[in-house]
């Protein structure tokens, strides 16, 4: 064999090798990644399990209901249960509690982590007094067994009776009683009008008056 022949042969000796090698590399590649696809796959199924159970623990609780509490002896043991709450103070024949009652059966079904429940200030005198709610309606917003936040009247929500329900979700948000993946900086009505708006204030119990006391009540 000619010496070009002999380098000719050698070099596809050597191309023939890095090929191959090539080929391993891919192929130990691919097997790196159906592994990485198995396990994440498995840790989502893991993830949706544990949703799922959390879900219907959650149900089991009363949560993605709207319902009325007829004691205020319930009302402490609902907390005891479920770490984030939507109370609703109305009184009967009140048209803006009914407007409120039409947002929260909405949003009770939309977000199960919390539990969403409403009690009549009458049938109610020892927690409309310790919670100081002098305006009807008034959303207490509990996290933990501590009021962190109220919504008093529509002030909050554009002053006007026609308010989305985006808008109370969004508001009630604020509080962290909730999930919610928007932008809570903005108000969604405002978005929708293409204007712009941060939320500044919010009313807890720290400024409810100026009898109010330094510190949120557990229940």
């Amino acid at each position: 064999m000619s010496v070009e022949g002999m380098f000719q042969n050698q070099v596809l000796k050597v191309a023939e090798a890095v090929e191959q090698q090539l080929d391993s590399e891919i192929q130990r590649l691919d097997e790196l990644d159906s592994e990485g696809i198995e396990k994440l796959r498995e840790e989502r199924l893991k993830q949706l399990k544990k949703q799922a159970q959390q879900r219907q623990e959650w149900i089991a609780k009363g949560h993605g209901e709207y319902d009325e509490l007829a004691e205020e002896k319930e009302f402490f043991e609902v907390t005891k249960k479920s770490p984030d709450m939507v109370v609703h103070f109305y009184k009967d024949n009140t048209p803006r509690c009914k407007i409120v009652d039409h947002h929260l059966k909405i949003l009770a079904k939309k977000h199960i982590e919390a539990r969403f429940i409403k009690l009549n200030v009458e049938r109610c005198p020892f927690l409309t007094e310790r919670l100081r709610i002098r305006v009807i309606p008034t959303i207490a917003l509990v996290k933990d067994s501590k009021t962190k936040d109220f919504v008093v009247g529509f002030t909050d929500l554009g002053n006007c009776d026609d308010f989305s329900t985006d808008m109370l979700e969004w508001r009630i948000a604020q509080s962290g009683v909730i999930d919610y993946h928007g932008d809570l900086l903005t108000p969604p009505d405002n978005r929708k009008a293409g204007k712009g708006s941060i939320f500044s204030k919010k009313h807890t119990i720290r400024d409810r008056g100026e009898d109010d006391d330094d510190s949120d009540p557990d229940f």
